[in-house]
């Protein structure tokens, strides 16, 4: 279900971040090999067989990214998905031995940073990792300096506030909504160019999402659950609205504090 490939080289004297990695796969040797190989790109990995031990291990220590199955006995990986997502930004890459189109679009719709199909090649669940994550770094605002006692950079529209430093939406009571890395990025162009109309084309180049074909689905599966969370009614919705033919809009006029 793998193939595998030498294991990068580092060069005397580059001693990069230890990643740490949570596998979960029903399948032993699976996540047994994954472990493996990971251990060798610089990653700690933890791996687990169920929902279940993906708590305990969640609850003992921070991962950095987190591999999910979608094929899972008793708790699904899309049951597990949606749960972490509603309580985490942490990346989230499914995998599936079917990969079939339905299955990617929901694994996005359910909160998914990332989807990749077996059998894969070590090499390319690595350079998947890395561009998640980089895509979640990029997203973060840059630190002020050490000691800075500066808040980090918030942006208000209408009833909602984007804490770009802490990656945080909150409603007008202070209540704090969870985001995807994708849902934040997107939510984060729009906010940079409210009352614009924006194309599909240019919202995936900008949000740099996951891989995409001529028939990606991804930022629309974007907007729908930035509308859920927003409580914009889809049948009408009056903050991220649908310009038909030509994108999406952010009608809302802004202010950064």
């Amino acid at each position: 279900m793998i193939s595998s490939s030498p294991a990068l080289t580092v060069a005397p004297g580059a001693a990069p971040a230890m990643l740490h990695v949570l596998v979960v796969d029903d399948d032993e040797d699976i996540r047994s090999l994954i472990c493996q190989y990971l251990h060798g790109y610089a990653m700690s990995c933890v791996g687990v067989g169920n929902g279940r031990a993906m708590r305990e291990a969640m609850a003992s220590r921070q991962f950095d990214v987190i591999v999910l199955d979608l094929m899972l006995p008793g708790e699904s990986g899309l049951t597990l998905c949606k749960e972490i997502r509603s309580q985490s930004s942490v990346p989230i890459l499914m995998i599936s031995a079917h990969g079939e189109p339905i299955e990617r679009i929901i694994s996005l719709e359910v909160g998914a940073d990332d989807f990749v199909s077996k059998p894969f090649d070590i090499r390319e669940l690595v350079a998947r990792i890395h561009s998640v994550l980089r895509r979640t770094q990029a997203g973060r605002q840059p630190a002020a300096g050490h000691g800075s006692d500066k808040p980090p950079r918030q942006i208000q529209f209408g009833d909602w506030r984007l804490n770009v430093g802490l990656r945080q939406l909150q409603d007008k009571q202070g209540v704090v909504i969870p985001l995807s890395n994708a849902e934040f990025r997107l939510l984060s162009v729009l906010l940079q160019r409210p009352r614009t109309i924006l194309d599909r084309e240019l919202l995936l180049d900008l949000t740099r999402g996951c891989t995409v074909d001529a028939f990606d689905r991804s930022i629309d599966i974007l907007i729908s659950r930035l509308r859920h969370k927003l409580q914009d009614d889809p049948r009408n919705p009056r903050l991220i609205r649908t310009v038909r033919g030509e994108g999406y809009i952010l009608d809302a006029v802004t202010s950064c504090l």
